[in-house]
């Protein structure tokens, strides 16, 4: 049969919501800001997107023939995609351990939550912000906890000089500042 006569499958619309992998045993830590940004999201998924689009699609499915209806059908796939980042923002939440990092304030160990300034063997300095899986941006110098500089540099200290397997052979990387939010009186 023609691929032109077969349905659609939902699965190329997961590929936009696939969520990173938390590895096997681990938690899935997050700070409390990137905790309220999800929740945020999904409060705002779930009282004015949503139902802005069943709006949108009751309207057009009131209009008739829904087989060639551009809203009807832009609309159900708009729900899909939502109805899955609800699903996947609700899942996330429910396992998240909100971690604090302003309480290792004026620590000089690595822990989850810290800004890490550091250099590597050829003395490109860098500097990098630990943070959950769900809540890294890495345009802004973010790391996922479970990425691989991020687990080389996890429990060093400041002056310590740490290993850091790649892909054209083990770098080691120096910390020079360690430091994290202060805490909120």
């Amino acid at each position: 049969m023609s691929k032109a006569f077969t349905k659609e499958s939902d699965q190329s619309d997961d590929e936009d919501f696939s969520p990173a992998p938390i590895p096997a045993g681990s938690k899935n830590y997050i700070t409390p800001s990137g905790y309220a940004k999800l929740r945020d999201e999904l409060l705002d998924l779930i009282d004015n997107e949503r139902p802005k689009i069943v709006e949108v699609v009751h309207w057009a499915a009131s209009n008739g023939d829904r087989s060639e209806n551009g809203d009807y059908l832009y609309g159900k796939k708009r729900l899909r995609e939502i109805d899955r980042r609800i699903r996947f923002l609700t899942k996330r939440l429910e396992i998240a351990e909100v971690v604090d990092p302003a309480i290792h304030a004026g620590s000089d160990q690595v822990f989850f939550g810290a800004t890490v300034h550091y250099a590597d063997d050829e003395g490109v300095e860098r500097t990098i912000t630990i943070l959950g899986i769900d809540e890294v941006e890495t345009g802004l110098a973010q790391v996922s906890w479970v990425s691989p500089v991020a687990r080389a540099l996890l429990k060093a200290r400041e002056g310590d000089q740490v290993q850091l397997a790649t892909p054209g052979g083990t770098r080691t990387l120096e910390v020079l500042d360690v430091r994290y939010p202060q805490p909120v009186a």
